[in-house]
């Protein structure tokens, strides 16, 4: 299980930090992100990566779940 956490960060930063963590090809990564745009643009990248997703919201932030 990969776990990144991109809060803070602006795109393409996070889609970027993503791709670099599932060039390993994880079996399930969380993500951690601070902003829609971010949650969007992560989420798009990884359903084309052949992944499956949950988001949950976290307080303020967002937790993608993506499993292979």
């Amino acid at each position: 299980m990969a776990k990144i956490d991109v809060r803070g960060m602006s795109c393409p930063q996070p889609v970027l930090m993503t791709k670099n963590a599932i060039a390993s090809n994880p079996s399930t990564i969380d993500i951690i992100v601070d902003n829609s745009t971010a949650k969007n643009n992560v989420s798009r990248f990884l359903k084309n990566a052949g992944y499956d997703l949950s988001v949950a919201e976290l307080d303020e932030d967002y937790l993608i779940s993506a499993k292979k």
